[in-house]
């Protein structure tokens, strides 16, 4: 019981279920014309088709993670491309310290560049073994386990290098501009 009591943040109930929570509708996706970008503060931008990105290198990983809105999935198991594998291929700048994440319908999310770069941050297009529903973020979502799960945006669909932060869709509503669950960085507030 304490290992799993270390691994919830403060304020946080355990769940088994996935709850479904995102603003506006689920998209609909083409993969025939559908891609993936790395723009901005880099050697190289980058695009990919359905097709390319699929090629990448994959991996699995099975991480906790925790929404804003007080619930925690321990153990949920993700597979994808890690996002410093296409970051690798665009090959950040020195000044780029921040990326914003662009997703379907213009929803956006900022985070430090070396959060993306951890090990288990993956663009995902998997979970529990099977492909990600339309829901969660099929075809492809961002997963940063290690902030609130809004940072881990559903319909990703690139990457923006920037010497300065800025805020995304939330937190342009007032949510926190870095997201760490054990810090209960849930508002700007904060």
């Amino acid at each position: 019981m304490t290992e799993k009591r270390d691994r919830v943040p403060p304020g946080q109930v355990v769940t088994r279920k996935w709850p479904v929570l995102h603003a506006g509708e689920v998209p609909q996706v083409d993969l025939a014309t559908w891609t993936f970008r790395v723009w901005g503060l880099v050697e190289e931008e980058k695009v990919w088709t359905w097709e390319e990105f699929q090629a990448l290198p994959r991996v699995e990983v099975t991480v906790d993670i925790h929404c804003v809105t007080r619930w925690s999935r321990l153990d949920t198991r993700f597979r994808g491309v890690p996002a410093a594998v296409v970051l690798a291929a665009a090959r950040p700048r020195p000044e780029a310290r921040y990326v914003m994440v662009h997703a379907e319908q213009g929803f956006t999310t900022n985070l430090p560049l070396a959060d993306l770069l951890r090990p288990n941050v993956l663009l995902a297009d998997e979970a529990e073994g099977a492909p990600l529903t339309p829901e969660h973020g099929w075809p492809l979502r961002l997963v940063v386990p290690h902030l609130y799960f809004w940072k881990s945006a559903k319909w990703v669909r690139g990457f923006e290098l920037m010497a300065e932060d800025r805020p995304g869709f939330w937190e342009r509503l007032g949510y926190h501009m870095r997201g760490d669950p054990w810090q209960e960085q849930r508002y700007r507030d904060d």
